[in-house]
């Protein structure tokens, strides 16, 4: 592997001809033992390149009283992939760090760093300038009881998909559509770490992207690269905030903007005032439903005559496991799930329900498990969603600064379908189970 990587601090070149074939964790874990003993370069490539073919997001390096653990999150679940001993875990340590920036000798406090891979499908390809994949790695390192704890962030820029691969259903695609075309006012997708909101958002960037439309981004990092974007990237260190980027990105005279998150009160007034004034706002909240998002603007600072005008439309999502396609299984539900999906779908709109559930039986999928997902029955993720958008009648109520529990019922009764009912929906098609909806939204 060492012929296929350039020596440059900050980026390291992998070669997928070099690793073979790895499309389940066991074939992972026997790669990389191969390069256990090898020069730590080599040990490290061998990592990244797996988990970068086993479309993984993170790889997690813990260390325990005896040796070291090695973990994968796929499909936003962890896996244990191996372990090993203190020695390759050392020099393993001091490669990262160095690659990432990262400061050698402080052991005592976190740090962040990132550094490039240059992934190639296979030497000749690479000659020839194609197949290159930049996959950009945010690395943190955190001190531990036995030592420092390594997680590496993949940001593979073959997560940004088209609006319509989200899994969002006809109606939220049409609801999608018409928001996007107009002018002003801001979109906020909402929803916990992990859950794909930037995804989301990429995905409505690229559909909206064309040459007569000036974009810019600010985001902390940039997690996808699209072509005809201005992106730009916080850094607190040189004093680039949210709030101090976003008012030198008001200067550009840009049409459309994309705010990573809002985390506070300044960049919370700057975005309003932004899609006040003829700008189309794109951001993300921390919120744990669309209802929330309301709140958490208010929780900020933001009075409401502030928000009711400037807001268009709130997305909330989870992301679910698909079931594995080579091993589902499709059953009749027992008394209890079909009462759960009954009970969960009633009210909800005959027309946006699938044929299926209309009749007088219907089957659900049934994850089994087989070596294409690593035994878990699952393969993929998609989008679940809730959405509300802010028409006269929802401008005037929030303007008297509602509670979550009003804001929802009020949503529901313009005809909000809940996160949990679109997932029974998903599950109604075959695409997951109702284990899984029960998981990532906890009802």
């Amino acid at each position: 592997m060492e012929t296929t990587r350039e020596k440059i601090t900050g980026q390291v070149k992998v070669s997928q001809a070099d690793l073979g074939e790895i499309k389940n964790i066991s074939q992972y874990k026997e790669k990389i033992e191969q390069f256990l003993t090898a020069k730590v370069t080599e040990f490290l490539e061998a990592i990244l390149g797996g988990a970068i073919l086993l479309e993984s997001s993170d790889i997690h390096i813990e260390v325990e009283e005896e040796q070291v653990k090695l973990r994968l999150r796929m499909d936003g679940i962890l896996n244990d992939v191996m372990v090993f001993d203190f020695k390759a875990y050392k020099t393993l340590l001091s490669r990262i760090k160095l690659i990432s920036g990262i400061k050698l000798n402080i052991t005592d406090r976190p740090q962040d760093g990132r550094f490039t891979i240059l992934m190639v499908a296979n030497d000749q390809a690479a000659a020839k300038g194609r197949e290159e994949i930049v996959i950009e790695i945010r690395a943190s390192t955190l001190p531990a009881e036995y030592g420092e704890a390594i997680v590496l962030r993949l940001l593979n820029p073959k997560g940004l998909i088209e609006v319509e691969a989200l899994g969002l259903r006809k109606d939220l695609v049409e609801i999608f559509k018409g928001e996007i075309k107009k002018p002003n006012g801001m979109i906020i997708v909402t929803g916990p770490t992990g859950s794909g909101k930037t995804t989301t958002l990429y995905a409505i960037l690229k559909r909206i992207n064309s040459p007569e439309i000036k974009i810019i981004t600010i985001e902390d990092p940039v997690e996808y690269h699209l072509g005809g974007l201005s992106q730009t990237q916080v850094d607190a260190k040189k004093g680039y905030t949210f709030a101090s980027g976003l008012k030198s990105i008001m200067r550009q005279d840009p049409d459309v903007i994309l705010i990573g998150e809002i985390r506070d009160l300044e960049t919370a007034e700057i975005a309003c005032q932004a899609a006040l004034t003829g700008h189309l706002v794109f951001s993300t909240l921390h919120t744990n439903d669309a209802a929330g998002a309301v709140a958490r603007l208010v929780d900020l600072g933001i009075r409401p005559i502030s928000i009711a005008p400037a807001l268009n439309m709130v997305v909330a999502q989870r992301l679910p496991r698909k079931v594995c396609k080579k091993c589902v299984k499709l059953v009749s539900p027992s008394p209890e799930e079909s009462k759960k999906i009954k009970d969960g779908l009633n009210g909800v709109n005959k027309e946006i329900l699938p044929s299926s559930f209309l009749k007088a039986s219907f089957k659900i999928p049934r994850a089994q498990g087989c070596p294409d997902c690593n035994s878990t029955g699952y393969r993929g993720r998609i989008g679940i969603y809730e959405t509300f958008l802010v028409d006269d009648e929802m401008e005037r109520f929030i303007l008297k600064s509602p509670s979550i529990v009003d804001m929802k019922e009020l949503a529901i009764k313009k005809g909000m379908i809940l996160m949990h009912q679109d997932g029974l929906i998903k599950v109604l098609e075959g695409i997951t189970t109702i284990e899984e909806i029960e998981r990532v939204t906890g009802e």
